[in-house]
């Protein structure tokens, strides 16, 4: 390996080739005679651009195909098996789940308090590529999606229902209550702390800690090493030259299924979400005949705006969907229960740290329904955003040391998320506790809803509600179509735009399938069974990671 990046001239020119800079400053490259692309076939069939990687591209796109035409097909066979996959999962494998997400958080703190953490991303003297300001815009543009959309009202209600409602048995004496922990019986306040700590413990610490993980393990083997940004790359430590042939094959179709089913689980939350809000303000029916047609519809436009080429545009979408959601936000602290949401944000935090270690145990857990229904879903989901987000994080982080990265991607969109949900879900809790039962009797899709109908400009702010979700949509397909395009281009960003249509259809077609087999458990089982085998790649990463930043120069 080269200590300076001056010394491998061709390396200077394929990053520049590919739109990856080379390192600033010292940096230990990797010396490989390996050209991106150099595995791909490029034709242009009837006019049509293609310039895919064979294997990667040729595998991934067949199964996926046949997996949508199958659950097309055969709806209820489809929708069973994935329900057989997520119960054996759930049944077998929640403790290595629960597990690798603590290794991830774990390895997160120790990499920001140890000499590892003076590494420079880029190389010992680049400059971050954008302000403090940009960087943590954009941190929260990545925090913010979907889920918080869905899950702002909906999770904190039902933690706080099921730990008010306390501990139930079966005639096994087996729980069959959906409670955290030991339940709050008949104590209001105890179940609102429960049920708030259980809901930041899902989107605090541990789920950025998975996105850093990859995202780091991406930024460092592209930007010091010199490899393409793929998955593959982070396994060069363990793999060698072998990353290029089927080892590296494997693992970055496991990065794209695991992707694909993250974003189609997002997609069709995503979806029912914005037909629930269509159907309660101005009473267009629900049903799967909606579902496809509003998935079909909004797939089309971020089809739109890949053929176009309208980056900007979207760009300026999502700042547009930022300010929305945090007009929302501010919204609901100053129109809601401003002091218990002010107050509440600091003693949900202190319950959340106060349970965070027997939240996150896994093994020996009572509350099985709640362990595994809930967390193992979500570390699941979050495993198999993974991809998407870190490629996203990565490619905007170029330039931070690993201490001032980590501690900005643990702390920013959790601290983000936290005063989302405490915002939503106290003003629901409050409501519910005042006698208004709407968001208790409601479907999740529809409780988000009902909480703003107690709300001044309720229809209006329902109405943002239903634009953000449709807007998060048309972006996350857009980016995500190109994060999997550039892993079966075999690592080019700057692939013909065709493939990224394919994907953006690909997607689509998935929450389609899955929504219309089986709805949202189809939709949940699908993440868990996809989240799964992308762990192990995750937990190798982990290796890989601390190998690349051994070698690297520190600052002193």
């Amino acid at each position: 390996m080269d200590n300076k990046p001056e010394n491998s001239p061709d390396k200077h020119q394929q990053a520049e080739d590919v739109g990856v800079p080379a390192p600033e400053g010292a940096a230990n490259l990797i010396n490989t005679d390996y050209k991106i692309g150099q595995d791909n076939y490029q034709a242009a069939p009837m006019g049509v651009n293609i310039d895919i990687h064979g294997a990667v591209f040729a595998f991934s796109s067949l199964v996926i195909l046949a997996f949508v035409i199958l659950s097309l097909a055969l709806p209820d066979q489809s929708t069973a098996w994935f329900g057989a996959a997520k119960d054996w999962i759930n049944n077998n494998m929640t403790w290595f789940i629960l597990g690798a997400a603590n290794i991830f958080v774990l390895l997160c703190l120790v990499l920001i308090v140890t000499p590892l953490g003076k590494v420079r991303i880029g190389g010992a003297n680049a400059k971050p590529d954008f302000s403090y300001l940009g960087w943590f815009s954009m941190l929260f543009a990545a925090g913010m999606g979907i889920g918080l959309m869905f899950y702002g009202v909906s999770e904190p209600m039902s933690h706080y229902g099921t730990s008010l409602g306390g501990i139930s048995v079966g005639e096994d004496g087996a729980r069959t209550d959906w409670a955290p922990l030991g339940a709050a019986a008949g104590d209001e306040g105890a179940a609102m702390s429960l049920g708030m700590a259980a809901t930041i413990f899902h989107w605090g610490l541990h789920p950025w800690a998975i996105y850093a993980i990859v995202a780091l393990s991406l930024a460092i083997f592209a930007y010091n090493k010199g490899l393409p940004l793929t998955v593959r790359s982070m396994f060069y430590p363990i793999l060698g030259e072998r990353i290029w042939g089927w080892p590296g094959h494997i693992v970055d179709i496991l990065a794209v299924f695991a992707t694909l089913f993250g974003l189609a689980t997002s997609l069709g939350i995503g979806a029912q979400q914005a037909s629930a809000g269509l159907s309660y303000l101005f009473d267009i029916p629900g049903g799967n005949t909606t579902l496809v047609l509003l998935i079909t519809g909004i797939t089309a436009v971020a089809i739109v705006s890949i053929v176009a080429g309208v980056d900007k545009g979207v760009k300026r979408l999502s700042e547009i969907n930022m300010v929305l959601a945090f007009l929302l936000l501010m919204f609901v602290i100053f129109v809601g229960p401003t002091l218990l949401i002010a107050t509440g944000f600091f003693k949900n935090l202190g319950s959340y740290f106060a349970e965070l270690p027997f939240l996150s145990n896994p093994f020996g857990r009572e509350d099985a329904n709640f362990s595994q229904g809930w967390t193992t879903f979500y570390w699941a989901w979050w495993i198999s955003w993974s991809p998407f987000v870190g490629m996203f994080i990565a490619r905007v982080s170029r330039g931070r040391s690993v201490r001032e990265f980590l501690t900005a991607v643990l702390l920013v969109p959790s601290t983000i998320s936290v005063l989302w949900m405490t915002a939503f879900g106290t003003t629901a809790i409050k409501q519910t506790q005042a006698g208004f039962e709407g968001i208790q009797n409601a479907d999740l899709p529809v409780k988000l809803f009902e909480m703003l109908s107690q709300l001044p400009l309720a229809e209006i702010t329902s109405f943002v509600g239903i634009v953000l979700v449709i807007v998060f949509f048309v972006t996350s397909s857009d980016s995500g179509s190109l994060v999997i395009d550039t892993i079966t281009a075999g690592g080019k960003i700057d692939a013909p735009k065709p493939q990224r249509v394919f994907w953006g259809v690909i997607e689509g077609a998935i929450a389609i399938a899955l929504l219309v087999g089986g709805g949202l458990a189809a939709l949940q089982s699908a993440a868990v069974a996809a989240g799964l085998p992308f762990t192990f790649v995750l937990l190798v990463g982990c290796y890989a990671i601390v190998k690349g930043l051994w070698s690297e120069p520190r600052a002193k």
